[in-house]
């Protein structure tokens, strides 16, 4: 991501920034726009009620009561919290049509959103989500 890529987020770091607080796994995948391995994530299968926010730098995401088994290798989710969390950009760097997912605060990358598959949900969209991506905060109580 270039320096003028940046400036329009409300967090904004240094590439050496960013290196120092992330590990090399959240940097690849957060700032690089890499993906991690499916179903190897820390969230793929997890049920735990609460909020998840951007691991780089906590941001408020998306609800539990959105995530749902999708069975792609990632979580999934059939709605941010809000429309303003995440920023959504035209990806075409393989070859194909996608819409990836990026922490519309401080501009790393989430994933991709994908629409139409048929999912029984309320949006039928599913945003395909790296754990690595994000931090669960467990709800109180």
């Amino acid at each position: 991501m270039s320096p003028e890529q940046t400036d329009r987020y409300a967090v904004t770091l240094t590439d050496e920034q960013w290196r120092e607080r992330l590990t090399p796994e959240e940097y690849q995948v957060l700032r690089r726009a890499g993906t991690e391995a499916p179903f190897r994530g820390e969230y793929t299968d997890t049920a735990t009620a609460g909020v998840y926010s951007c691991r780089a730098c906590g941001a408020e995401l998306f609800r539990s009561d959105t995530k749902f088994h999708s069975h792609c290798g990632w979580p999934s989710f059939y709605s941010p919290l809000a429309g303003d969390r995440v920023e959504l950009i035209d990806d075409t760097s393989l070859g194909m049509r996608r819409v990836e997912v990026r922490c519309a605060a401080c501009g790393s990358h989430l994933g991709h959103v994908f629409e139409g598959e048929g999912y029984d949900t309320p949006t039928d969209q599913r945003y395909c989500i790296n754990s690595v991506s994000l931090r669960l905060i467990p709800d109180a109580g």
